[in-house]
């Protein structure tokens, strides 16, 4: 037998032994998932966090180009305790003074890197915010199944606002890791 002809008979046997139909195409192609990774990203505090996800798909999805904007993950579970809460609006010194004391209470069984935004309203305005980096003690982390004392006192000035009053109304806690 020549070459030619034995490549030949080779090649019409793979076809035939290896070769699909176009229905069993198909099947294989619903068949088949692939995994891929979606990088998220979300913002705390005008700070941006950012980590990736897998997912498993069909082989026919298209693979992620542009990270995902999120809500930031809320720590499960979460409660906390207004321990001390005090708003002087003027303290004669031309001051306004804000002081608080929130027990935030991490019931679960596995250490928190995150931070507390507290939603409060001043006069009628109601914002959200981290006390974080002017507090005495941040909580930026609580251990497991432990609490932690956001503890905060700071005087500002009367000269950038005039504020009669403040009242807290809610405190949540967003983790970054």
């Amino acid at each position: 037998m020549t070459t030619t002809l034995k490549n030949g008979i080779l090649v019409i046997s793979s076809v035939f032994l290896f070769g699909c139909s176009s229905s069993d195409d198909k099947a294989d192609d619903s068949d088949c998932v692939k995994t891929i990774t979606i990088p998220q990203y979300y913002f705390i505090n005008n700070q941006s966090y950012s980590y990736e996800t897998t997912q498993e798909v069909p082989c026919d999805f298209p693979e992620p180009t542009e990270p995902e904007l999120i809500q930031a993950p809320e720590l499960e579970g979460f409660t906390y305790e207004v321990l001390k809460f005090e708003f002087t609006p003027d303290t004669g010194n031309n001051t306004s003074r804000l002081q608080f004391e929130i027990k935030l209470n991490n019931p679960n069984a596995y250490a928190v890197s995150g931070v507390p935004l507290l939603t409060m309203n001043a006069d009628g305005l109601v914002t959200t915010a981290s006390f974080s980096n002017y507090a005495s003690v941040p909580c930026l982390e609580i251990a497991a199944n432990s609490s932690c004392i956001l503890t905060f006192d700071q005087e500002s000035s009367l000269d950038l606002a005039v504020i009669n009053s403040i009242q807290l109304l809610n405190v949540e806690y967003f983790l970054i890791n």
